[in-house]
């Protein structure tokens, strides 16, 4: 019996580092940055906003690693869709370190750190072509077999 899991991020924030684009040793682009997402809520007494910001690391490879590398900017409102991915490796110290990263494979690019849609029709072709490559990285849908679980939701 084989039961189906599902591991899948969207997220919605602001790149909090320039990317780093690099490539592994069979030529494969890696790009990594970071994003920040926040929330915020009124406090028990009611009167008082709270505010909570969550740190996230990205990762994109290939042929979305090259356009989040050229198009993303420190202070850009994106968005990202992925899975999460632990990995463990030993630190220059011996010891044993963890991290677990949001590995993208569809982002929008939803404003520029000038504040400047994205989208926006502008007279650069380059900027267009770049859109387009950035619809044209979405995955394929996978077949899912999908259990109705609307009456198990207590709300």
């Amino acid at each position: 019996m084989s039961t189906k899991s599902l591991n899948k991020v969207m997220l919605i924030g602001n790149v909090t580092r320039d990317p780093n684009l690099r490539y592994t040793a069979q030529n494969t682009a890696v790009c990594s940055f970071g994003l920040a997402t926040n929330r915020t809520w009124v406090g028990a007494d009611g009167k008082e906003k709270q505010e909570q910001v969550e740190f996230h690391n990205i990762v994109a490879w290939a042929k979305l690693a090259d356009i989040c590398g050229s198009l993303l900017h420190k202070g850009d409102k994106v968005y990202i869709e992925g899975r999460l991915q632990t990995r463990a490796w030993k630190g220059e110290d011996g010891v044993e370190k963890k991290t677990t990263e949001v590995i993208a494979e569809n982002m929008l690019l939803l404003r520029t750190a000038s504040g400047q849609m994205a989208g926006k029709a502008t007279s650069d072709d380059d900027d267009k072509d770049l859109m387009k490559k950035v619809e044209a990285t979405k995955m394929p849908e996978e077949d899912f077999d999908v259990e109705d679980v609307s009456d198990d939701v207590p709300f």
